[in-house]
């Protein structure tokens, strides 16, 4: 677009509307608003028009719609020789929704002392509440009864928004992104969205759409049904929860 504007968000009023996120800017990538707040009701209402929040704790809130969007076919991730082998060996657990607190605080822990660290406590207040109100969701993967990676995200309708990921140990968050495609996919929900493309989400076979077309899915699929409540798999996974650190 020309020139340069980013919206003001009233934080008096959570209930206000977004802007069109097809005007968000070229340069930054994708900022199309600033100011709100983080209440669930904003932030459901962000996540259904593809925004997302994403600054650093001492700004003000930041709020993003890129182009192009970097996102996952639930059913074509592309799992590699090695990473076939460890999921095959099955020498760990996965889980969702059983410890959405530990997932966000080892996400937070692993950007600690980092330039751009953004997922500080205000943030990680906002996704708990969603996630109590079942439209925050977390995938944990276990070894030995220890939580060595996992990922968290937000839900609307049958659309999953990634947010972030952690590992411990090698490979145990890509472990978690192929079992949580491999259930979105069996749930019907058409993407993952990756937000912003990097080496690690490419070489796992992301792709980069182009934000109107990523929109458009958006809008065809958040009035979907979907699960409510904590989730749980109903694909056959490693490990049932009751079999953690046995």
């Amino acid at each position: 677009m020309s020139g340069l504007r980013v919206y003001w968000l009233d934080p008096n009023t959570p209930d206000g509307a977004f802007p069109d996120p097809e005007l968000a800017l070229d340069e930054p990538n994708g900022l199309l608003a600033m100011g709100g707040d983080l209440s669930p009701s904003r932030l459901r209402r962000a996540y259904a028009h593809g925004i997302f929040p994403w600054y650093n704790p001492d700004e003000s809130i930041l709020w993003w719609c890129p182009d192009p969007r970097t996102v996952f076919d639930t059913g074509d991730m592309h799992v590699s020789r090695r990473l076939k082998r460890t999921l095959a060996k099955a020498d760990y657990a996965v889980t969702l929704d059983e410890d959405f607190n530990s997932v966000i605080s080892h996400c937070a822990a692993v950007r600690s002392g980092n330039p751009g660290t953004w997922l500080g406590p205000e943030m990680r207040a906002a996704y708990a509440k969603l996630h109590a109100l079942g439209n925050a969701h977390s995938i944990e993967v276990w070894r030995d009864g220890a939580l060595i990676g996992g990922l968290y995200g937000v839900a609307i309708g049958r659309m999953f928004f990634g947010e972030s990921m952690f590992s411990r140990e090698r490979d145990a968050s890509k472990i978690a992104l192929v079992w949580l495609a491999r259930q979105l996919h069996a749930w019907g929900f058409p993407l993952l969205d990756g937000q912003v493309g990097s080496g690690h989400l490419y070489r796992m076979g992301a792709i980069d759409l182009p934000r109107s077309k990523f929109l458009k899915i958006v809008r065809q699929s958040i009035d979907k049904p979907a699960p409510q409540g904590p989730w749980r798999f109903d694909i056959e996974v490693p490990a049932s929860p009751q079999h953690i650190g046995e």
